[in-house]
């Protein structure tokens, strides 16, 4: 089971352990770069007095200033008075500092961090980054500072502070590894396991939806933005709005400890990321000679040999463990009992990725977005766009790297050629896109770029090299909503809200990593002690309802399938087979009796949005456009973790942005806090709330206005 591989590969990575630089820098050097840094970050001693902190009714902050730097420092602020436990928890991670706070369960985090060498990296290029992106995050982090030093109770691990831009972009770069699949590539290696997995990541995913004037029945240009992130954590979104005299007007959301919005919308235009899975990393095996000596065209070459260190305290004592890891030309390698394996991916080489977001929110048109994607920092995710200029776009963005012809990138390639070393990467005109395209619309659910718009208008799969790894499946999102779409000639805003909105199966679904045709065409006699449970997954209209009996019943089984019999399944051809099903369905009529009492249940039954002590049912399942994704609860109920997180709706006309949105649970990470769940009834009854660019309307509609003091 890929649950049970992922625990194992953390496992693995636990047991490894820290990281000395191998300092190519004089110490001058290195001295003049920690100077460099820190009077970036200090220099500009930012007064609080000069930032609003606009709080809406639903506790979102709208920043007001005269600088970039000033609203980065108001941002900090704000979302460390709602969430500091999770910005500091992220930066910990990043800067190898989590095990330390919270003991060997953060020794993944901290040995990652030095075994992708992110510190030398970000002291080797940091002049890439320009003087203008370096007077937002200094202000963002003296934002963090100051509220560290007025709050000293919150500080979870007082080594942290004072941060600094470079911890910032050290842990950006963690996250941004992780992302491409590198991290999960360490644990297979160490956990000697080089085979293909049975993946179920492309169902919470997230979908994008863009319409223009051609498509709509207004005229207006629609763009939905659905993103399916986890509900809490690192990785869960926070809104704020952004406005300084320096050409920043964006309301959207980051993660937090995120500088500036990542998804959002501003006066122009709006943009949203789905994740895509093209070729991202790769894995090198390489030809050794002897422990420290490996061959590449006949010539031997050192390894770089290296030591992770965690620091942990066990019952008190402090105890230091260290783990080897090595460097070849190829990259950061690992050994196990297989031999020594190197990672490469784009990543390692770029450090400006945040900096791209920041002017991605800066641009006015489609020409300057479009110019800036041309930075190549943003190692993947799709992007669908939409502008009040009635143009829309997608592309499979990523930063993909030019391959040689002839070997099977998805899997381990040869470490004794050069042949296999690649260094460049394919613009951004050379990926798969679409503009303006005559049907009037993109979407996009985690699939094939090549199924983006219109059969006619689609990027074409021959016109793109194989080892650039794309996809090329549909799911039943994707399905889903390509049948909806074109259900229309034209479509109203409320048409678009409805495929938005939209939690049913496709009229024939499946899943691109497991054939469940079988639960159509199994015939049971009705005699069989499984007809009744059978029946009624038989007799279900697919929609996955709060109220619907057959939702119910069929999420518990699905369950029971992906996570019980992954392995029969794998070995089975990814399919269910009779037999299969019939165990399935018989561990869900005990689990359903045994927790229940009875299979007559409806989803809500089983489902729940919890938070705190607030739960209600919930609608959703895997893989449907409302996608939800639960782990267990209690008493047999499972709760939602992950999908339907952030959810803007936008329609663009001559008076720019109209913007509605929600969040799963509310603004603020505090319990104490009036907005922890007061966004969640909305949620739940697929409603929204509006958002305004009006400074005048946000200011005469606040809660409270303050300074960051």
């Amino acid at each position: 089971m890929v649950r049970k591989k992922q625990k194992d590969h953390f496992n693995n990575i636990c047991m490894l352990f820290s990281f000395q630089i191998n300092n190519n820098y004089s110490i001058l050097m290195r001295i003049f770069l920690s100077l460099f840094i820190f009077t970036s970050f200090v220099s500009s001693q930012i007064n609080p007095n000069n930032i609003d902190i606009v709080r809406d009714e639903y506790g979102v902050p709208h920043i007001f200033a005269e600088t970039d730097a000033e609203v980065a420092f108001g941002l900090a602020w704000a979302n460390a008075e709602d969430d500091f436990k999770t910005i500091q928890e992220a930066y910990l991670a990043g800067n190898a500092l989590l095990s330390k706070y919270i003991g060997i369960k953060g020794a993944p985090a901290d040995f990652i961090t030095q075994f992708i060498g992110s510190r030398e990296l970000i002291d080797n290029n940091i002049n890439q980054i320009s003087q203008d992106y370096m007077k937002v995050i200094s202000g963002y982090a003296e934002g963090l500072n100051s509220y560290a030093q007025k709050n000293p109770d919150k500080v979870l691990f007082k080594k942290l502070f004072p941060i600094t831009p470079k911890m910032m972009m050290m842990y950006s770069q963690l996250q941004l590894f992780i992302s491409n699949q590198g991290a999960d590539w360490a644990g297979r290696i160490l956990n000697n396991d080089t085979q293909d997995d049975f993946l179920d990541q492309n169902l919470t995913g997230s979908n994008v939806i863009a319409m223009n004037s051609s498509k709509t029945k207004s005229g207006e240009t629609f763009l939905a933005i659905n993103t399916h992130q986890p509900l809490e954590g690192p990785t869960s979104w926070y809104e704020a709005h952004l406005n300084s005299n320096e050409g920043t007007n964006i309301i959207g959301t980051l993660y937090p400890g995120t500088p500036h919005i990542l998804i959002g919308v501003n006066k122009n235009l709006g943009w949203s990321h789905t994740v895509n899975y093209p070729d991202k990393t790769d894995v090198f095996k390489l030809k050794m000679k002897n422990n420290r000596t490996y061959v590449v065209d006949g010539e031997e070459y050192k390894l770089e040999r290296f030591k992770a260190k965690i620091n942990i305290k066990v019952l008190g004592i402090p105890i230091s463990i260290n783990r080897k890891y090595y460097r070849s030309i190829f990259g950061p390698t690992l050994k196990n009992k297989l031999g020594y394996y190197s990672i490469r991916t784009p990543t390692l080489f770029n450090i400006r990725a945040l900096e791209q977001w920041w002017r991605m929110g800066k641009s006015k048109n489609f020409t300057e977005f479009y110019n800036t994607l041309k930075m190549k920092q943003i190692p993947g995710f799709n992007i669908g766009y939409a502008d009040k200029y009635d143009t829309i776009f997608y592309i499979s963005n990523g930063i993909i790297p030019k391959r040689a012809e002839g070997y099977n990138w998805k899997g381990i390639v040869p470490g004794d050629t050069k042949n296999t070393l690649w260094d460049e990467y394919y613009e951004i005109e050379d990926l798969p896109q679409v503009i303006q395209p005559k049907a009037g619309f993109i979407y996009d659910a985690n699939h094939s770029p090549f199924k983006s718009t219109s059969a006619e208008e689609n990027p074409k799969e021959e016109d793109y090299s194989e080892t650039m790894g794309y996809e090329t499946y549909d799911n039943n999102r994707s399905t889903r909503l390509i049948e909806l779409i074109e259900s229309y000639d034209k479509v109203s805003y409320e048409d678009f809200k409805d495929i938005k909105y939209d939690n049913s199966f496709p009229s024939k679904f499946s899943y691109n990593f497991m054939d469940i045709s079988i639960i159509e065409t199994l015939n049971l006699d009705s005699e069989d002690e499984l007809f009744e449970i059978l029946d009624i997954i038989q007799k279900w209209d697919r929609k996955t309802d709060i109220d619907s009996q057959g939702a119910g019943v069929y999420g518990i089984l699905y369950y029971q399938l992906v996570w019980n019999y992954r392995n029969q399944i794998q070995e089975n051809n990814n399919t269910v087979s009779q037999e299969i099903l019939m165990s399935a369905l018989a561990d869900t009529e005990e689990y359903l009796l045994d927790n229940f009492g009875s299979i007559n249940i409806n989803l809500g039954d089983f489902q729940k949005l919890v938070r705190g002590n607030k739960e209600i049912p919930i609608w959703g399942l895997p893989d449907v456009i409302t996608a939800m994704s639960s782990r267990p609860y209690r008493d047999g109920r499972y709760k939602v973790t992950q999908g339907e997180s952030y959810i803007g709706l936008v329609r663009f006309n001559e008076e720019g942005p109209h913007l509605e949105s929600i969040i799963s649970f509310g603004n603020s990470d505090d319990p104490d806090s009036a907005h922890y769940t007061d966004q969640m009834d909305l949620y739940s009854k697929f409603k929204t709330k509006k958002m305004t660019f009006n400074k005048e309307e946000i200011y005469k509609e606040a809660i409270r206005i303050y300074n960051p003091n």
